[in-house]
């Protein structure tokens, strides 16, 4: 759950136009069952953006709670290049914060909203700052369910230290709108947008 986790938690701005500003609020599951939330907001105009990120989870397990995890990310952005990432991270206890620059260097996050992230070998991971080797699988078309209804989408599976992670964009629009992922013993952590993507105020 840690390692997947991790891998769920970066965003970036869309390549060009007024569609790499917004909200995307997600509701996160676990085998289909809710466990919390994840949103993401990305402000700016231009080559310029900020994104935001915050998630909150919570496992039960007979009521009780069993993991909780806890993850802000704030970023800054000039064209597709990285340029400053702070985090804050609680991984069911155990905190990690992360504040660093990218001077001099162009690389990505896991930016699963912009159209070029298919094309990249390495992306930077928002909880740590690193950077880790990545690959990209296309999939076959599919009809995905979000907000209770059924919408063609394009996949990729994202491979990376030993993670599957399927991204789901809508077919007509290109835009993200769900995410599955493979959770430790089996399991599977999903995202399933629970609100029209708007404009940040």
């Amino acid at each position: 759950m840690r390692q997947t986790a991790t891998l769920l938690l970066s965003i970036a701005a869309q390549a060009a136009g007024a569609q790499d500003v917004g909200e995307w609020n997600f509701t996160a599951t676990l085998d289909g069952q809710p466990i919390g939330t994840h949103r993401f907001t990305v402000r700016g105009a231009g080559a310029e953006r900020s994104v935001f990120s915050s998630a909150q989870f919570v496992v039960k397990w007979l009521g009780i709670p069993v993991y909780r995890y806890r993850h802000e990310a704030r970023e800054s952005w000039q064209d597709d290049c990285l340029r400053e990432l702070r985090s804050d991270t609680d991984d069911d206890g155990k905190r990690e914060q992360v504040d660093r620059r990218f001077d001099g260097e162009c690389q990505m996050g896991f930016a699963y909203w912009n159209p070029r992230l298919v094309q990249q070998h390495r992306l930077v991971d928002p909880q740590t700052g690193r950077s880790s080797a990545v690959r990209f699988e296309a999939l076959p078309d599919a009809q995905i369910d979000v907000r209770g209804r059924s919408v063609a989408a394009q996949g990729w599976r994202l491979v990376a230290d030993k993670q599957r992670i399927t991204v789901w964009y809508a077919a007509e629009t290109g835009r993200w709108i769900a995410l599955d992922a493979e959770a430790k013993g089996g399991r599977r952590l999903g995202y399933r947008l629970t609100a029209d993507e708007r404009p940040p105020p």
